[in-house]
């Protein structure tokens, strides 16, 4: 078995695959597998990969048929991996030399489930550093005592996949995998099952994933109805956190967060084409008219004036003719 499986899906990203590809190389050792998914690029991408493979040792190359999006081509690694250990990197991103042992050792130190990190945000020449938002550092936590409180940006606000490393343990127990075919906020389900059901994680301030930030090839930047894909992301997140022993404790904090995503999309919707933003209000009323109705009002008299205001609006919207009242 190697001991770190690293899983990277790569899609049209033939100008940065390069140096993701090259800082791989930085951080090689023989008990690591780089296990690189063409979620089937159509531009220089494959090709690159394709070169890049008898000079990356550990490396595997898996291509998908059509595309399937960043969680499917997740999923396929992980079925495909066989270390002790597992990670996540993006095509577009690149990492500090050494900076795998550095984080491999970290969570053979700790012990835990699965360990976080900090990353630096490249836009453009711009570095900033984006921190997990939990104060304890470098010893193990209940990952469950990390989701609260429902107010503040908690360990559950910080879902990047990549920023961190989890024992295989966890694959065995059906934690690890993402929900199949969404397109966009796959991560947000994950990360609130993991919270929910792992026994231990920890933070460390180790700094070494570099996440590009303003690609115009990122679908964060495109605004058509795969964006839309975050509804049902935390309809999931909902529907899940409905069924745990602790449900009433944590159903306030799923709640006000998907209130305050539903906002923030509604806030951007110049980005989107006019018939996206159209079915973005209409997905977001229904969404917003499905939310334990106690919680949603505590949600709102709780956000500012402005976040209110913007999903009150929203559910006033018409439909068949009557008006619905927030």
């Amino acid at each position: 078995m190697s001991k770190l499986s690293v899983i990277v899906p790569f899609y049209n990203v033939q100008a940065f695959a390069p140096d993701m590809l090259r800082s791989l190389r930085a951080n090689a050792r023989p008990d690591f597998e780089f296990i690189l998914v063409n979620d089937c690029a159509t531009d220089e991408t494959p090709k690159i990969l394709e070169r890049a493979l008898p000079d990356l040792p550990g490396a595997r190359l898996i291509s998908h048929e059509r595309n399937g999006g960043l969680a499917t081509a997740r999923n396929t690694g992980i079925d495909a991996a066989k270390g002790e250990y597992v990670t996540f990197l993006d095509g577009d991103d690149w990492l500090a030399e050494g900076y795998l042992p550095q984080l491999l050792d970290a969570i053979e130190t700790l012990g835990t489930d699965f360990v976080r990190t900090d990353h630096v945000v490249c836009h453009g020449r711009k570095r900033t550093v984006a921190r997990v938002p939990h104060g304890r550092r470098g010893v193990s936590l209940d990952p469950r005592g990390a989701i609260l409180p429902p107010d503040r940006t908690t360990s559950v606000d910080y879902p990047y996949a990549w920023a961190g490393i989890y024992h295989r343990r966890l694959v065995d127990a059906g934690l690890l995998h993402f929900p199949d075919g969404l397109r966009t906020a796959e991560d947000r389900p994950w990360i609130w099952r993991l919270h929910r059901e792992a026994k231990s994680f920890a933070v460390v301030g180790l700094l070494g994933v570099f996440y590009r930030r303003g690609v115009a090839t990122s679908l964060t930047q495109i605004g058509d109805v795969r964006q839309l894909d975050f509804i049902r992301s935390f309809d999931q997140v909902l529907a899940e956190t409905a069924t745990d022993p602790e449900a009433d404790r944590f159903m306030p904090k799923a709640v006000r967060t998907y209130c305050a995503v539903i906002s923030h999309h509604l806030g951007a919707m110049g980005r989107y084409e006019p018939q996206v933003a159209r079915k973005l209000k209409a997905m977001s009323a229904a969404a917003l008219r499905q939310m334990p109705q106690d919680l949603l009002a505590e949600a709102l008299d709780s956000m500012d004036v402005e976040r209110s205001l913007r999903l009150r609006r929203v559910l006033r919207r018409r439909i068949g003719g009557g008006a619905v009242a927030a």
